[in-house]
């Protein structure tokens, strides 16, 4: 298609991301901080824990659950998904904005959200 102008969605820092990891097999979700030829540096979490910190940050209650600094080496990446909504589904990072209405990026890298009294 010359000529035309279409922007698809790229993963790229500062995306939120679903990486499916091998050695161990496991998921991960959270802030792409760093992408190079060596791995992915993301703030996030399991994802079998993001619905619990989801229902946690919801509810404002004591952080139990909080997003740590993790790096996946290459060879462990089986395949990285953008976290995004579809007319089905809609995406951790929305979810989280429409309950909680906050920014999950903010959310991700430490801020509370709440004010704090001394």
């Amino acid at each position: 298609m010359t000529g035309d102008h279409f922007a698809a969605p790229t993963i790229e820092v500062g995306s939120l991301v679903v990486l499916h990891c091998a050695n161990p097999r496991e998921k991960l979700w959270g802030l792409l901080i760093k992408m190079d030829g060596l791995g992915m540096v993301v703030r996030g979490l399991d994802l079998e824990s993001v619905e619990d910190w989801l229902a946690q940050e919801r509810g404002g209650s004591e952080a139990l659950i909080s997003p740590s600094t993790f790096f996946v080496p290459t060879h462990r990446l089986i395949r990285i998904d953008l976290d995004e909504s579809g007319p089905v589904v809609t995406g951790y990072g929305d979810r989280f904005s429409r309950e909680c209405d906050r920014d999950v990026r903010l959310a991700l890298l430490g801020d509370s959200g709440h004010e704090e009294t001394n």
